[in-house]
């Protein structure tokens, strides 16, 4: 049939509403087009972004022709079809619905768990006030998970809270069980929710339409006074959130739609915001008492009056930028240091690292991009020419196979891994390669269980096999690559055969493995710190590089390589300069050329030698060569290897000046600590794992005097003798734009507009590149490289002494070194103590039963902690989160170096067991 003249381009159906003439768009019901015409149909079961399920039939419609209502929530509009939905018959069946389901309510009445219950808005709207109907026996509410509040008298049994649990989130925890008057939703089997397996991501929360799931506490029982649109200050999937404000405080926290989470959220992003109302909360700059030496040891919140004054902020700053200005001339720029933030904004890290390098005159400014994934992104430069990921988490829908290798997106990057399970749901091939069973190996087609520290052969026998059986893509490799016979000849030394009693994997499922990566039309890469985290982590990281480039399995939706980035702007922190060899956009400082264009933007003299590493620097503090540091917003006196030594390098400083928002384990070895603005008192932009520029806004005030922290950069700038003006971080976004050419189509007004821009954007008004290597690489002639990689086990083996290997890493409820959520209730309620997972057979054979008090010991220290019985760890090996102060997880790690991205090997290092 010929479109009509005036058709839409689109394929559209036109049909008739309630008399009015609708063009549903393909795919689209009912519900869906009239919601977007702004016609509202009552409706319970129905949640944007979900399933349609239809059970509720509180939007059935009237469909002339045909003999029964329609549930407008599934039904799909056909040509020139007539639906009222306002007919006598569709309005009474509707209202006679909102009745039965009033008649179950506590009372009979509104909702008294959820103020914005749509029950009572659709009741109120078609006029049901008082049901005619009998009450339901009403269960007793559920108090057992510290986060979420159960209250099933309110359940309408919508069944949005199963899907929003099975279907989004993929935890399968929620279920609807039994039969007539006795069915119900149930967690697992039928158990309280907080002892199921329910790792409270709130989803069921934000989907339930009644207040039968809500927040605990109640602290959402009253509407709030006003909402703020922002992001997530914790990992790198970089959510978009609503903050619900009451009074300057948070009450309680929303996802909202935005590219990275589609309104999705884990426990931290929506139950880890009230840590900003924690009494630790720095207010007033402190200075250290005089006499009050330093020592190794970490000091408690009640020893700070003894050992720190309050003092007025003039003379906090005069003191911090005086003792760092006297080392800088006395001792030279190079006995200073810099360590920023990545929780911190863009604008943020780009003025600190520009103060490091104009007014302490060296290059010594690192973050802990260093701790996470610098070999990953040494590897990335040195063979594609960016350390950019290639394609954004979303490209899972496209990918017909999905690795995920070291890492476990479940616990660190939790709504990323929502879509990887959905993709696995979807029919994907999804192959799970880690040391560790994590969730997510049950959802995995092919599962990897290899021995820790043989990555490099283990990837290289994979290599082996698409090359000798022929699976490689030899035009992708001739157009668009260099060094394949350097690589070749490597890895034609690792066949299966050879790696398999090394690494643990049966040769056949190696050849697998590589026959589904090859084969498919379109393979991705996730790695985590599983992969980057070792003296050979840019081997590892090489590897992943060539298996990609072997395939051409780059440069096209649903391929591509994506090293997942932990902390919410480690990729933005990177990207403006924080690191000691490059400047913002990644540009050396070693070239001339480079150098003299930031000496022009920033009009001052440059160091020309790259810096020191977060690990060199310490070490440089420890022998005295480097005299006095600034620290913002980070913590290495908990998250650097080998603490012991960190933290007696920390108090021997000269001159600390540290700007937090807390107390920290590092705030006790300052000087100076200057009390600073958290995440949601501040604006500014952020970028996340797919290389999106995000806007977060500033919900609420800063407790006491705590400054804003780009105030407080800029005041210790001019005190440095710089003449600094920034009035606002729009400002600052403006000077980024100009030193970051990737970010420089990118505008303030249109970031306020559209909440997310994805770089390369260098010019106004262009849409962003999602997908990058398209056509070439960034490298000097346009071509990938292929490096080969050699197996080097690692720096720290097991042996009689110390038989067991050590990993850490975090865990779901907590964030990184735990200052801000151990200071969130709900969170440190849910994980309160520090535990070590080992698998059940080595606590038996250590004689310590789970749930008791287990010592760990290696070279370096020892901790105690409570044992955790993990069937998904493997023999031999046990597992700590580096988050607690009182067992500091990195008092036993490993300070040794991969050569290329001076990274410290977390991930490998020998201790053992005994009971406590």
């Amino acid at each position: 049939m010929a479109a009509r003249p005036d058709r839409s381009p689109r394929e559209t159906i036109r049909f008739t509403l309630d008399g009015r003439v609708i063009e549903a768009l393909p795919r689209e019901t009912i519900l869906q087009s009239a919601r977007r015409a702004g016609i509202e149909i009552p409706h319970l079961c129905y949640q944007d972004g979900y399933r349609p399920d239809g059970n509720c039939r509180a939007c059935v419609v009237e469909i002339a022709g045909e003999r029964v209502l329609a549930p407008s929530c599934v039904r799909k509009p056909g040509e020139d079809m007539q639906v009222q939905s306002r007919s006598p018959r569709a309005r009474q069946s509707q209202a006679m619905v909102l009745e039965l389901l009033l008649a179950d309510m506590p009372g009979q009445g509104r909702s008294p768990h959820r103020p914005d219950s749509e029950l009572d808005r659709w009741a109120g709207a078609l006029g049901v006030t008082r049901p005619r109907f009998p009450s339901r026996f009403q269960p007793r509410a559920d108090a057992s998970n510290p986060a979420i509040e159960v209250n099933l008298d309110a359940c309408i049994q919508c069944t949005r809270c199963v899907r929003a649990c099975r279907e989004e989130q993929v935890n399968d925890v929620i279920g609807y069980a039994w039969r007539g008057e006795h069915a119900r939703i149930v967690f697992d089997l039928d158990d309280p929710m907080g002892e199921s397996t329910c790792v409270s991501c709130g989803e069921c929360v934000q989907a339930c339409p009644t207040g039968a799931l809500m927040p605990a506490g109640r602290v959402a029982a009253k509407a709030p006074d006003r909402k703020v649109d922002s992001t997530c200050p914790y990992c790198g999937v970089g959510c978009l959130l609503t903050f619900n404000i009451r009074e300057n405080r948070i009450a309680y926290v929303d996802g909202r739609d935005g590219p990275a989470n589609h309104s999705r959220l884990c426990v931290k992003g929506r139950y880890g915001f009230d840590y900003v109302h924690h009494p630790d909360r720095l207010t007033r700059p402190l200075i250290r008492r005089d006499g009050r030496a330093k020592s190794a040891e970490l000091l408690s919140q009640e020893e700070i009056p003894y050992y720190f004054r309050e003092a007025p902020w003039e003379e906090a700053l005069d003191v911090a930028a005086a003792g760092l200005a006297r080392l800088r001339d006395t001792r030279g720029p190079h006995s200073l240091a810099g360590f920023g933030s990545a929780k911190g904004s863009n604008e943020e890290a780009y003025l600190f690292q520009k103060l490091v390098r104009t007014g302490f005159g060296t290059n010594n400014i690192d973050h802990c991009t260093r701790l996470c994934h610098a070999s990953s992104v040494s590897a990335l430069l040195e063979t594609l020419g960016s350390g950019a990921v290639s394609n954004p988490v979303e490209d899972v829908a496209f990918a017909d196979v999905i690795i995920v290798i070291g890492a476990r997106p479940t616990v660190n990057h939790p709504v990323a891994a929502t879509f990887i399970k959905n993709a696995a749901r979807a029919g994907k091939t999804l192959i799970v390669i880690d040391p560790y069973r994590s969730d997510l190996a049950r959802h995995a087609s092919i599962f990897l269980q290899f021995r820790p520290d043989t990555d490099v052969p283990l990837l290289n026998s994979i290599m082996y096999t698409i090359v000798d059986e022929g699976l490689h893509n030899r035009k992708f490799i001739e157009r668009r690559t260099d060094g394949f016979e350097a690589l070749l000849k490597s890895v034609m030394q690792y066949s299966p055969e050879r790696v398999a009693p090394l690494c643990g994997i049966d040769p056949e499922t190696l050849k697998k493995v590589a026959r589904a990566y090859a084969r498919a039309k379109a393979a991705m890469i996730f790695w985590g710190m599983g992969i980057s985290q070792h003296i050979h982590g840019t081997d590892n990281a090489r590897c992943l590089i060539s298996l990609a480039l072997l395939t051409g399995h780059i440069g096209r939706p649903g391929t591509g390589l994506h090293p997942l980035r932990g902390q919410n702007n480690v990729q933005g922190a990177s990207d403006v300069g924080l690191i000691p060899m490059v400047y913002p956009d990644y540009q050396p400082v070693s070239d001339d050329s480079v150098r003299t264009k930031f000496e022009q933007l920033w009009q001052a003299k440059l160091d020309p030698n790259p810096g020191l590493t977060v690990v060199e620097i310490m070490d440089a503090a420890y022998e005295r060569s480097i005299r006095g540091m600034y620290i913002m917003g980070e913590n290495p006196a908990m998250s650097d290897p080998d603490l012991n030594h960190a933290r007696i390098a920390l108090a021997r400083l000269d001159h600390l000046v540290v700007q937090d928002i807390f107390f920290t384990e590092t705030a006790g070895f300052a000087d100076v600590i200057l009390p600073a603005s958290a995440f949601p008192e501040k604006t500014g932009t952020f970028t996340n794992t797919d290389r999106r520029v995000q806007l977060g806004r500033q919900a609420i005030s800063s407790p006491g005097e705590a400054r804003q922290d780009l105030w407080i950069i800029q005041e210790l700038a001019r005190r440095l003798g710089l003449k600094w003006n920034y009035r606002s971080p729009r400002e600052v976004f403006e000077e980024i734009r100009l030193a970051v050419p990737s970010m420089g189509g990118m505008t303030w007004e249109r970031l306020e507009a559209e909440d997310s821009l994805t770089y390369p954007l260098c010019s106004e008004g262009d849409a962003g590149q999602p997908v990058i290597f398209t056509d070439q690489f960034p490298t000097s002639d346009g071509r990938g490289r292929f490096v080969p990689a050699e197996y080097q086990p690692a720096d720290e083996l097991p042996d009689e002494r110390y038989p067991l290997i050590f990993t850490t890493g975090r865990q779901l409820e907590h964030w990184h070194t735990g200052s801000m959520t151990r200071r969130a209730p709900v969170l440190d309620a849910i994980e309160p103590l520090p535990v070590a997972s080992v698998h059940p057979d080595d606590l038996a054979l250590a004689g310590v039963p789970a749930g008791a008090e287990i010592r760990i010991e290696s070279r370096r220290g020892s901790l105690t902690a409570t044992a955790r019985g993990d069937a998904g760890m493997q023999r031999g090996s046990v597992f700590m989160a580096f988050c607690y102060r009182e067992a500091a997880a990195n008092v036993l790690t490993n300070p040794a170096l991969d050569p290329f991205g001076k990274i410290p090997e977390f991930k490998f290092c020998a201790v053992r067991i005994s009971p406590a």
